[in-house]
């Protein structure tokens, strides 16, 4: 038997830095704002607290493509975590994703989910539901030849 499988991992760790650096302004003015301390201090370990959210969660995207559909998972814990199988997938492409539509994380509506942590290619799947999911990967090329070739039986 022939398989063939694509597996990536995605990473943005300057939007994480970049996060965190502004969290510095936004805790020195609230700090000189005349608060109280009680409330400074619930503003910063909330702040704190939603820095580590994003490492935990939304810091890389890990994405394997093959017979078994396609798995994604978010972050330093691999959670949250999502898998479409083969008969869940209409067709997929790759689609350059521009600065403005980078979710920067996982960022879900109604109609279609987006996974991405950075800008340029990225795989689109269009689910039969008619749903749409873009992750970022790698290599999105080889992701969709993986995609194609288990499609195709191998």
């Amino acid at each position: 038997m022939n398989t063939t499988a694509y597996t990536g991992r995605a990473t943005n760790w300057p939007s994480v830095i970049i996060s965190g650096l502004l969290l510095v302004p936004l805790i020195g003015l609230a700090a000189s704002s005349g608060s109280v301390p009680e409330t400074v201090v619930a503003f910063t370990v909330l702040a704190l607290v939603g820095l580590l959210a994003e490492v935990v969660t939304a810091s890389d995207v890990r994405a394997s493509c093959g017979p078994h559909g396609v798995n994604i998972h978010w972050g330093f814990l691999g959670w949250p975590r999502a898998k479409y199988s083969l008969v869940d997938i209409a067709n997929a492409s790759v689609v350059d994703v521009p600065w403005w539509a980078v979710s920067y994380g996982f960022w879900w509506t109604p109609g279609r989910t987006v996974c991405t942590v950075r800008t340029g290619p990225a795989l689109r799947l269009h689910l039969v539901n008619g749903r749409t999911v873009t992750v970022t990967v790698p290599d999105p090329h080889r992701a969709l030849a993986a995609l194609r070739i288990a499609g195709n039986g191998g």
